[in-house]
């Protein structure tokens, strides 16, 4: 339910006009600090309105008929002005999350298509693409969403190795992808550890060649044999890295020896062509970087959760269907990063939102802006009045 709010601001005149320093005629105590200060927003309206298209997926011109029954005409056009303004008071927050996305150990990237429109010099029914990245310290996660024109293996080179940027050795990172070839570049960056490949992928593969036969087979030992694979990490999951290190060693080797060893023999008697001569090609092309896992407890088995993390924005887009522009789907990439790291990390995502816009037009230092990334709070201080930075 919407309610109407009010803003009371003093007004109050000196009683000696004649003292020195005072001027006569009334005085109005300042408005209070928005975050779109031209905006007749409050930070609670801005927090539902983006909670409603990029967690709910529910379109502005379905928000703008929920207004309508409320008595309230905001136009689509309105909404979709104050989320692309949002970009602008957003970005110093975007910065500062931006520098612990490559901290961590593991850094997990996926793309999926989205069509943008008045792209200069690009028809409207053109591809574009959303490109996210899932990485950030252990226990304080960062998903980060990016736009661009392009699905080029160059447009994740240029995020994270900028020209001229000042990357201190120390910090390395393993790279996750899928099998896309346009990744193969980036891997091979300096401050590249490792490249890791996803055994999901290759289990689809097998999976949708078992379910096209009749009766058990080759394809069926190959899903059985992936299948003992996971089954060693779903006994792993949530413990120590090292542990992890460990048991995949002592457990996951010997499968993988044992897969490797069935991969090279059907390969001389299955057909490439079919769906299985598929399955069992593609994991050989991949091998390399489908064994990474084994060098580090921090490593995932696949990219599932780079894919976890790109859904929300795939069953958005069925709603929503494109973005009006360019300045529009960069916006749309930085709401849907503070969302989802917001939810990685245990937040509210709407209570985040509010808690945010409400916060940050009174910030004004770089340690102001940091105590307002996601991994730094707590539900808890959701609730409370947001604190004079």
């Amino acid at each position: 339910m919407l309610t109407e709010g009010e803003i009371k601001r003093a007004k109050y005149a000196p009683i000696h006009a004649d003292v020195p320093g005072a001027e006569a005629g009334l005085r109005i105590a300042p408005r209070p600090a928005q975050i779109l200060p031209k905006a007749i927003a409050h930070s609670s309206l801005l927090a539902e309105v983006v909670t409603g298209k990029f967690v709910d997926g529910l379109p502005l011109y379905r928000q703008e008929k929920v207004f309508a029954r409320e008595g309230i005409e905001l136009s689509r056009q309105t909404l979709s002005g104050w989320i692309v303004q949002l970009a602008t008071p957003l970005a110093p927050v975007l910065a500062a999350l931006k520098q612990h996305l490559t901290q961590g150990p593991v850094l997990q990237i996926d793309e999926t298509p989205v069509q943008v429109l008045d792209e200069p010099g690009r028809a409207n029914t053109t591809k574009s693409y959303m490109w996210v990245y899932r990485g950030g310290p252990s226990g304080r996660p960062v998903i980060w969403f990016q736009y661009a024109p392009s699905r080029s293996g160059e447009v994740p080179i240029d995020f994270l190795f900028p020209e001229g940027d000042g990357r201190p050795p120390e910090l390395r990172f393993y790279l996750q992808t899928d099998g896309y070839a346009g990744y193969h570049a980036l891997a091979e960056k300096e401050g590249i550890r490792g490249h890791m490949g996803c055994w999901a992928h290759v289990r689809r593969k097998a999976v949708e060649a078992a379910n096209s036969r009749t009766k058990t087979g080759a394809a069926h030992a190959f899903v059985a044999l992936i299948g003992k694979l996971y089954e060693v990490e779903r006994r792993i999951r949530g413990t120590a890295p090292e542990h992890r290190h460990a048991v995949r060693r002592e457990q996951s080797q010997p499968i993988l020896d044992e897969i490797q060893a069935w991969l090279d023999d059907k390969a001389q008697k299955v057909l490439p062509k079919g769906l299985l001569g598929e399955a069992i090609q593609y994991a050989r092309r991949q091998w390399p970087i489908l064994i990474t896992f084994l060098q580090d407890g921090h490593l995932e088995i696949d990219n599932n959760l780079a894919e976890n993390a790109i859904r929300p924005f795939a069953l958005g887009r069925k709603a929503w269907l494109f973005s009006g522009s360019p300045r529009g789907a960069e916006a749309s990439a930085m709401l849907y990063t503070l969302v989802e790291t917001a939810k990685a990390n245990g937040l509210e995502p709407r209570a985040y939102l509010h808690y945010l816009f409400e916060t940050l037009p009174a910030v004004t230092t770089p340690g102001g802006i940091a105590a307002l990334l996601p991994h730094r709070l707590t539900p808890e201080d959701l609730k409370i009045p947001a604190p004079e930075l």
